[in-house]
């Protein structure tokens, strides 16, 4: 990677792991969602990454009617690259979890690289009850659950979405076997650079959040990547803003968002994606570091422009 450089920041406005009942500042609803993603492209994400949620009682959805109330929204109040989930919702198939993205013919999908234990349960630990009982039952399941993401998903989706459609993909690596992963379908052809690669730590199932593994996965991708590809992390809960700084710090992007944690600081929720953008805005400029505009990222990830799109 050169010196000189922009950060891209992505923001996960409210992914599938987190329910109502942890933080009164997930967004759930559609006008929710698409206020929020505004926002926190306003305050300087260039790309937003986005789940949907059934409005009734904010359970992880993949239905494209529920995008949809949403999609057009955020695309006309803002030009950031938007980017649908893949991996949507833990009772999810993946031919569910497709339907929205196909519908929407989205610049960017995020794409999971590699089947894992996927774990929450812990979480039960934090809270006497919930608002919902699908909360419940939703963190429970983690328990016995595999977050399915096979050779043959993996290639269905870069066939539906990548070769149908020209989106393209962050792919999600939660360990480094998914590196080497990402590397075969690249030597396949299936895939193109530049790549964007998100390597994920602190999840219950993937790589820790120890600085030694950032370094390792850091190492590893440079070796089977080379200059084909912009590098960007997040990791979950205490461990967002330390992390994604070390990352930066070492030449790669950034990820926040309510999706990865719903704090700001130790015990302080944050009270929107956008005080968390503004956070790690701040502290990237504080570094000597510049953001990337979305029309920079798209020139970085060669994307194919939010008129191409579904919605």
């Amino acid at each position: 990677m050169a010196a000189a450089r922009k950060v891209i920041i992505t923001c996960a406005v409210t992914g599938s792991i987190h329910t109502p009942t942890m933080s009164p500042y997930l967004p759930l609803t559609p006008d929710q969602i698409a206020a929020d993603a505004i926002a926190a492209a306003e305050a300087g994400a260039a790309i937003l990454h986005l789940h949907a949620r059934d409005p009734k009682d904010g359970r992880p959805s993949p239905d494209p009617a529920i995008f949809m109330e949403f999609l057009p929204r955020i695309k006309q109040s803002t030009d950031a690259v938007i980017n649908v989930t893949t991996g949507g919702g833990s009772n999810m198939t993946v031919q569910e979890r497709l339907a929205a993205p196909i519908v929407a013919k989205p610049e960017m999908c995020s794409l999971n690289m590699g089947s894992m234990n996927f774990g929450l349960y812990p979480l039960l630990n934090k809270y006497q009850a919930f608002q919902h009982d699908w909360e419940r039952e939703h963190i429970e399941r983690s328990r016995d659950f595999i977050f399915r993401n096979t050779f043959g998903d993996i290639e269905h989706i870069l066939r539906e979405l990548g070769e149908a459609h020209g989106t393209k993909f962050e792919f999600e690596c939660y360990d480094v076997g998914h590196l080497y992963t990402l590397a075969h379908f690249l030597d396949r052809g299936l895939v193109k650079p530049p790549l964007f690669v998100q390597t994920i730590f602190g999840i219950l199932g993937g790589i820790g959040a120890d600085p030694e593994n950032l370094l390792q996965m850091r190492r590893i991708a440079d070796k089977l990547f080379g200059q084909d590809y912009h590098w960007s992390i997040l990791a979950a809960g205490r461990h967002q803003m330390g992390f994604v700084t070390m990352g930066a710090i070492m030449g790669g992007n950034v990820r926040v968002g309510l999706e990865d944690s719903l704090y700001l600081g130790k015990g302080e929720l944050a009270h929107s994606n956008a005080d968390q953008v503004r956070r790690i805005r701040t502290i990237l400029e504080n570094l000597s570091l510049d953001v990337a505009t979305p029309a920079e990222t798209r020139q970085l990830l060669a994307l194919k422009g939010a008129d191409l799109t579904g919605f």
